[in-house]
C-alpha cells in the first residue's frame, strides 16, 4: 500500500512536536520508523477530504449550523452556572463565615466558585462580606485568588465530550487544562508573596484612592449582548425545572446543561471537520495562531463582550479537539480571557454606589492587578511560559491513557483539598 503523499503529514499541526500524532492506537510505528500502512491510508483519505470542494449552499448551511451550535454551547454553559448557583449559593455564603484565615479564604474561593460556577459571583459575595464588616479586605484577597482557579472546571466538562476518541480527548483536554495550570502557577507565585508583603492590597488601595468616584466608565451590564441573546433559552430551562423541589430543580438544570453541551460539541466537531479545511482553516489559524499577543487581545476582547472567561475557553475546546487549533495556540487566548474578565468587574465596580462601593472597587482592582502581574511574570517573561502548557499536555496524555486520572485530578484539586482545608483549619 502506498505511503501518504509527500508533504502531507496527518495531524502535524495540532500535535506539533508529538511523533506519535496521527497514528492509530496512540502512535504505533514500524521498525524503520514509518507509520503503519493504515495510518498512511488515513492520511491519504484526509488529504482527499481536504481536496473536496463543497457546494456554496452546503457551506452556508454548515456555517449557520456552527453559529447555532456555538450559541447552544454558550447557553449550556450559562444554564449549568445557573444550576450550580441555585444548588450551591447558600453553601458558599455559609463557607464565607470561616474565611478570615488566608488558607481558608483561598479554599473558599476555589470550592465556592466550583459550586457556583461563577468567579464574579464569588468575588461579589466576598466584597459584600467586606462591606458589611464581616471580612477585612486582606481576607477577601485570597478568596479572589481562589476564585480565579475555581472558574476553570467547566471547560474540562466540555473536553469530556471527546472522551470516546483517545486522540481528540488528549487534544481537547490539553487545551482546556492549560487554563487550570496557568492559574495554579499564578497562585503558587503570588499567594505567598501577598501573604508576606501584601503588594496586591497596597497597589489596589492606591488605585482606588486615585480613581474612586470617577463616573466616566460605562457599566458593562448595559452592553451585554451575549447575555441578552442567551437569556430566553436560559430562562426557559429554569422555568421548566422550577416546578420541582429547590434541590432537584437545580440538579435537573445542571443535567440539561450538560446534555446540551454534549449535543453541541458532538455535532460542532462533525461540522468543523467538514468545513474547516483549506482557506477557512488558514484564516482561523492566522487569526489565533500566528501572533501570540494578537491572540491574547482577541481572548480579552471576546471575554469583555461575553463577560465570561469560561465561555471564551469553552468555545475553543472543540476546535482543539478536532485538531484545528493546538493547545499552544489556545494558550494565549486563555491568558487574554483571564485578563478580560477582570475588566468587566472593574467597569461594573465604577458604577457601584453605597457604602460597599469603595471596597468593591478595591477588590476589583485586586483581580485586575493580580492578572496583569501574572501575564508579565508567566507569559511575557519566556522562562515560565512553557510550564502551564507542559503540565496540561502531560496531564492530557496521562488522562487519555487512564481516564481515572482526570477524575482524580479534578476531585482532589478542586473539591477534596479545599474542603479539607476549610474543615481542618477553619472549623476545627
Amino acid at each position: 500500500m502506498a505511503d501518504a503523499p509527500s508533504g502531507h503529514e496527518p495531524d502535524a499541526g495540532p500535535d506539533e512536536g508529538d511523533p506519535t500524532a496521527g497514528t492509530p492506537s496512540g502512535g504505533e510505528r514500524t521498525s524503520d520508523g514509518r507509520a503503519p500502512d493504515g495510518a498512511a491510508a488515513a492520511g491519504a483519505a484526509e488529504g482527499a477530504a481536504e481536496a473536496l470542494h463543497l457546494p456554496t449552499w452546503t457551506k452556508v448551511l454548515g456555517w449557520c449550523g456552527v453559529v447555532g451550535l456555538i450559541y447552544l454551547l454558550i447557553c449550556a454553559v450559562s444554564i449549568i452556572s445557573r444550576g450550580f448557583a441555585g444548588l450551591g449559593g447558600d453553601a458558599a455564603h455559609t463557607m464565607f463565615a470561616f474565611a478570615a484565615h488566608p488558607w481558608v479564604g483561598l479554599s473558599v474561593g476555589v470550592l465556592g466558585t466550583v459550586l457556583i460556577q461563577s468567579s464574579t459571583t464569588t468575588t461579589a459575595i466576598a466584597v459584600t462580606a467586606v462591606g458589611s464588616g464581616a471580612l477585612p479586605i486582606e481576607g477577601a484577597i485570597p478568596i479572589i485568588l481562589g476564585a480565579n482557579v475555581g472558574t476553570t472546571v467547566t471547560t474540562s466538562l466540555v473536553a469530556l465530550t471527546f472522551i470516546g476518541d483517545r486522540t481528540e480527548f488528549r487534544r481537547a483536554l490539553g487545551a482546556s487544562t492549560v487554563h487550570d495550570f496557568y492559574n495554579w502557577l499564578s497562585l503558587l507565585i503570588f499567594f505567598p508573596v501577598e501573604l508576606i508583603w501584601h503588594p496586591l492590597e497596597r497597589i489596589s488601595g492606591t488605585l482606588t484612592d486615585a480613581l474612586y468616584g470617577a463616573d466616566w466608565l460605562p457599566n458593562p451590564a448595559h452592553f451585554n449582548v451575549v447575555r441578552a441573546a442567551t437569556r430566553p433559552v436560559e430562562h426557559a430551562v429554569i422555568q421548566t425545572t422550577s416546578h420541582v423541589s429547590s434541590t432537584l430543580g437545580p440538579l435537573f438544570t445542571i443535567v440539561i446543561g450538560a446534555l446540551l453541551i454534549l449535543v453541541a460539541v458532538r455535532y460542532l466537531g462533525k461540522l468543523l471537520k467538514l468545513l474547516m479545511v483549506g482557506r477557512a482553516r488558514d484564516i482561523l489559524i492566522k487569526a489565533v495562531g500566528r501572533d501570540q499577543y494578537l491572540a491574547m487581545a482577541s481572548g480579552m476582547g471576546v471575554t469583555v463582550v461575553t463577560q465570561s472567561s469560561t465561555i471564551t475557553t469553552s468555545v475553543l475546546v472543540p476546535f482543539a479537539g478536532t485538531g484545528i487549533l493546538t493547545p499552544a495556540q489556545v494558550y494565549p487566548v486563555v491568558v487574554g480571557s483571564n485578563l478580560g474578565t477582570t475588566f468587566t468587574v472593574v467597569f461594573a465596580a465604577f458604577a457601584g454606589v453605597g457604602p460597599d462601593a469603595r471596597i468593591g472597587l478595591q477588590a476589583a482592582f485586586v483581580h485586575l492587578v493580580y492578572n496583569v502581574f501574572a501575564i508579565v511574570v508567566i507569559y511575557v517573561i519566556p522562562l515560565l511560559r512553557p510550564v502551564p502548557l507542559f503540565c496540561a499536555e502531560r496531564l492530557a496524555r496521562a488522562a487519555s491513557e487512564h481516564r481515572w486520572i482526570l477524575a482524580l485530578y479534578i476531585g482532589t484539586a478542586f473539591i477534596v483539598l479545599p474542603a479539607l482545608v476549610i474543615v481542618l483549619v477553619g472549623v476545627v
